[in-house]
């Protein structure tokens, strides 16, 4: 079984950032791909960015040169340094950690953009 804890929500201005986290247990985390989604009220979860166990990352469209993502291997760890944030980044993030078959899910944490 993995656990997946995230953190480092919160309220924050436009403009400004937020680094999430997403902490595991387990040894399958460093050996996986793990993807961070996001979903607003009202709307459907949509997958924000993903990084493989080697590093390869990919975002989509919205985030691109405001997200970054990465992962500690060591600390079973992965982040998302959110920059620029805008009004709609407004969501509850969750990271996944992506199996062959099926994965597991945190229980998200909530970022709020707004003045």
């Amino acid at each position: 079984q993995v656990q997946l804890v995230e953190s480092g929500g919160g309220l924050v201005q436009p403009g400004g950032s937020l680094r999430l986290s997403c902490a595991a247990s387990g040894r399958l985390f460093s050996i996986n791909p793990v993807d961070w989604y996001r979903q607003a009220p009202g709307k459907q979860r949509e997958l924000v960015a993903g990084i493989t166990s080697s590093g390869n990352t990919n975002y989509v469209d919205s985030v691109k040169g405001r997200f970054t993502i990465s992962r500690d291997n060591a600390k079973n760890t992965v982040y998302l340094q959110m920059n620029s944030l805008r009004p709609e980044d407004t969501a509850v993030y969750y990271c996944r950690l992506r199996l062959p078959v099926g994965g597991f899910w945190g229980q998200g944490t909530q970022v709020t953009v707004s003045s």
